[in-house]
């Protein structure tokens, strides 16, 4: 007998299918644009996510869109997180949305989260290059747009807390094309004119998008090198920057920026009065004190003419001490040179006779000298006069001559004279040249 096919109802159907679907389709990303959007009293989110080609429904319960960073409207291009699903009671297909964001912030925080690891990596996060904020300040720059919400709030409160403090607005876009440099651009400005002792970088809130310029790393390269400590004040206290991560100190407001700045001035003047006080009182206490001890000491203080002239004694004593301590070894070194000396007289020798004999060897000695003198005088003269007598002019003189060659030389032999040749003749007054024409060995005699 064939067996009956089961029969399922159509809720038995629509739950079968709906665990099939959440049992093959895990959580995926789903982008689309919103329509037919509804916030229902429950809080629960309806609304229809749709291309050119095709739509599903989707719902989002107040348990998750409560952690939503916007609320979504009719035309907003969004990405959610959804897990597949079906609608038992009706049948229709829908998406159960665990998470939304706006299209494109998936790249957006890729790219934020890979700048973020880079400039973590070069220690641009660490905590030990953060400056201390001043703790009073006499004037704070702002780098936001004049036209924001931002500056507004910001220099109300520091009215209220510190009107005192004087405020420089280094005016940029904070938002836009372009903004990430001018915002850059702004901050070098602050850092190179250094007119101001903080400095804020602020702008309200608004989506990842709108907070986008804030994520350059030309503005996080900007804070990092300014020359004075910088305030990131920058959307709302769920926003999170690059700007906030490099700054010195990160306030969850603008408002709240201001306020880590200037400290109120009537907290200053009441820490003053206080520590006046506390000073008044110590003051006092010293005061006191010493009071006490001058009375101690005036108790223990003797007459001033009892403590004079006891002055006075030691004096006279140290005197007489000194005059004795000078004069007795001075007059016992006297003594002893005159003793010393009398002893020398007496020790020194009679040179009278050695003196006379000095006298008369010394008149000896100068008689001698004297005649060696005239001796040897008239040997030089002697000398003199024969070197005279054989000086090769005087032999000129007496009719010779003297033969010499081209070169100079003196000729003394026949040998040396090769005529025909001309010669120098030497006479006692002047020179002649002469030719030979012919030598003769002979000697005759004259």
């Amino acid at each position: 007998m064939a067996s009956t096919p089961e029969i399922l109802s159509v809720s038995q159907l629509n739950q079968a299918v709906s665990n099939l679907l959440e049992r093959n389709f895990p959580l995926a990303w789903v982008s689309g644009e919103i329509s037919n959007f509804t916030r229902a009293a429950s809080g629960h989110w309806y609304f229809t996510l749709k291309d050119s080609a095709a739509q599903v429904r989707a719902v989002m319960f107040r348990g998750r869109a409560q952690y939503a960073d916007f609320n979504p409207k009719e035309g907003d291009k969004v990405e959610v997180r959804a897990l597949v699903s079906l609608y038992t009671p009706r049948g229709d297909f829908q998406l159960n949305v665990e998470s939304i964001r706006r299209a494109g912030v998936g790249n957006l925080y890729e790219a934020f989260v890979q700048l973020k690891n880079k400039l973590a990596a070069e220690g641009l996060f660490d905590e030990e290059r953060k400056r201390a904020l001043p703790e009073f300040p006499k004037t704070i720059g702002i780098v936001t747009s004049p036209q924001a919400a931002a500056l507004r709030d910001v220099l109300i409160a520091l009215h209220r807390r510190a009107p005192h403090i004087d405020v420089i607005l280094y005016p940029t876009a904070v938002q836009g094309e372009g903004s990430a440099e001018k915002i850059a651009t702004a901050v070098h400005t602050a850092s190179r004119r250094a007119e101001c002792d903080v400095l804020l970088v602020c702008r309200g809130g608004g989506s990842m998008e709108d907070l986008w310029s804030f994520n350059a790393e030309s503005v996080a390269r900007a804070i990092a090198s300014c020359s004075m400590p910088v305030i990131a004040g920058i959307g709302h206290e769920t926003d999170f920057t690059i700007a906030d991560f490099v700054a010195d100190c990160r306030a969850p407001t603008p408002t709240a920026a201001a306020e880590l700045a200037a400290t109120p001035r009537a907290e200053w003047v009441d820490a003053l009065f206080h520590y006046a006080d506390a000073l008044t009182t110590a003051l006092r206490r010293q005061l006191d004190k010493l009071t006490q001890t001058l009375d101690w000491y005036a108790h223990r203080l003797q007459s001033p003419a009892q403590a004079i002239k006891h002055q006075q004694l030691r004096l006279s004593a140290i005197q007489s001490r000194l005059h004795y301590a000078l004069h007795t070894p001075l007059n016992q070194s006297r003594h002893a040179l005159l003793q010393l000396q009398e002893r020398l007289k007496s020790q020194l020798p009679d040179t009278r006779l050695q003196k006379a004999d000095l006298s008369q060897l010394s008149r000896r000695l100068s008689s001698a000298h004297n005649t060696h003198t005239n001796q040897l005088r008239q040997q030089l003269m002697g000398l003199a006069s024969q070197l005279n007598l054989l000086a090769p002019q005087r032999t000129l003189e007496r009719g010779y001559a003297i033969l010499q060659d081209h070169a100079g030389n003196i000729l003394r032999h026949p040998q040396h004279i090769t005529p025909p040749q001309r010669f120098t003749l030497r006479l006692a007054e002047g020179s002649a040249e002469i030719d030979i024409s012919s030598v003769s060995n002979q000697i005759h005699d004259s």
